[in-house]
């Protein structure tokens, strides 16, 4: 094995924030040679095959995904259906097994990148395959969720209370949760949970940990590495990161010609850019209170968010006067943005997002300066390792009792960032620009991938 090129095969929860990642994975993997067979329900393939950059070496193998009352007709990914319907479409991605079982058997793979489905390593070890899980969340909000009352079942401790502080042992961190953000967390995993499922959240990821031969986290060993070592001992399974497989635009790929010139009539660093990307649908309120919070801050702005619960298109949820109020210099947008390309541009100069793992991995390696309002599950956790532990960014306060945010409060973070002038402000600017030189470093992402794919090989001897 030692030159022979691998072949990989991916299958992934479904939804197109699972998707996408993976794919920058196989394109990393195939711009080095090695095949990749990637696991896609059938009319998804249309939505992830332009970001394929090896057509050559990543074949899309198609999923018929099974009908399961209460879904409707049709539906394959988590974009088809309410997040209330998840645990229904996670009981049609389990009844593709047979499909995945007998496709496996025929492509061979030496191994396969894998994330909800608890059946896979056992169909894997009949047929001499590796099962490698592979988190788009870094290792800490693993770590922080492995804690002696949720895994045995011990109900003398309150699990929201518990959930406030780190577990006994974790490594030294500035993470210290309100009450209403343990109970997102609690509700994160709960969420996972609604009937029709088949088998409980907490024990298909419980099978999945004990079942995999190694677990690979989309990590910066530079900022999680203790993170990494707390799991690995804990777990008694091979960790490691696989760095933070930035996404590669397509070659000459340049900034839809509507926001390069809508950007260019800003001066350099003075526009926000906002997206709380793909799967993040936010109450109406909440929505308001955001979009009026970016207008109070009195800069351009560019917001790219999914409609709100309740409306159909961002235009109908917008407050009464927003849009002559803003016009020419505030925008909300309800489709895709190119997000990195629009990081890059010289005009932005700051990044208010939910800290989910893609949008943090783009965001530290990009300029702009970083405000967050965390949502829900890792997003909590990232936004404190990077506001707290590596002081890079300044997340919105919200009320203690029950986690709403205002306008003020969205003002206020901007402005803290973008004021270099003042303390916060020129801490956040010297913390980001030393991360981001090292995360950037030359080499560093192919290391990453050098250190993946010689432990894969050693693990296939």
């Amino acid at each position: 094995m030692a030159d022979q090129p691998l072949h990989v095969a991916m299958i992934s929860w479904f939804g197109i924030g699972h998707f996408t990642p993976n794919l920058y994975v196989a394109n990393k993997l195939a711009g080095r040679g090695h095949r990749v067979s990637f696991f896609v329900p059938k009319k998804a393939i249309l939505k992830v095959k332009h970001l394929n950059h090896h057509p050559d070496l990543i074949s899309f193998i198609p999923i018929n995904v099974p009908h399961v009352d209460g879904l409707p007709p049709g539906a394959e990914t988590t974009n088809d259906v309410p997040f209330s319907s998840h645990p229904l479409l996670m009981k049609a991605m389990d009844l593709t097994e047979p499909f995945i079982e007998a496709s496996l058997r025929d492509l061979k793979p030496h191994l396969i990148f894998y994330d909800y489905q608890h059946w896979l390593p056992q169909i894997t070890r009949r047929l001499g395959i590796k099962a490698i899980i592979y988190f788009l969340t870094g290792p800490a909000i693993l770590g922080y969720m492995m804690r002696k009352p949720l895994d045995n079942g011990d109900k003398t401790v309150d699990p929201d209370t518990e959930l406030m502080v780190p577990p006994p042992g974790f490594p030294p961190t500035a993470i210290r949760l309100k009450l209403f953000e343990a109970k997102k967390l609690k509700q994160s995993t709960a969420d996972m949970e609604g009937e029709g499922a088949g088998v409980s959240f907490q024990r298909r990821m419980a099978t999945c940990f004990s079942e995999c031969d190694a677990m690979v986290f989309k990590a910066f060993r530079e900022i999680e590495g203790p993170y990494l070592d707390f799991l690995e001992r804990r777990m008694g399974k091979k960790i490691f990161s696989i760095g933070p497989v930035l996404p590669n635009p397509p070659p000459n790929a340049t900034l839809e010609e509507r926001w390069a010139k809508w950007l260019a009539s800003f001066s350099p660093k003075s526009v926000i850019y906002c997206s709380f990307g793909s799967e993040c649908v936010l109450s109406k309120h909440q929505f308001q209170e955001l979009i009026l919070g970016l207008e109070l801050t009195g800069m351009p702005f560019l917001a790219a968010l999914r409609p709100p619960v309740g409306a159909e298109t961002v235009e109908s949820a917008l407050p009464e006067g927003f849009d002559e109020r803003v016009k020419g210099r505030g925008i909300v947008h309800g489709g895709w943005v190119q997000q990195l390309l629009m990081l890059n541009h010289p005009n932005v100069g700051c990044f208010l997002s939910h800290c989910g793992s893609g949008s943090m991995t783009e965001a530290l390696c990009s300029e702009p300066l970083m405000v967050f309002i965390p949502n829900a599950g890792d997003q909590l956790i990232n936004s404190k390792i990077l506001c707290g532990d590596q002081k890079v960014a300044v997340e919105v306060e919200r009320r203690d009792e029950d986690g709403v945010f205002t306008r003020e409060g969205v003002c206020k973070a901007v402005k803290m960032v973008m004021d270099s002038e003042s303390e916060i402000g020129q801490t956040i600017r010297s913390n980001h620009k030393k991360l981001r030189q090292i995360l950037l470093a030359p080499g560093l992402e192919d290391a990453y991938l050098d250190e993946f794919i010689h432990t894969v090989r050693s693990m296939l001897i």
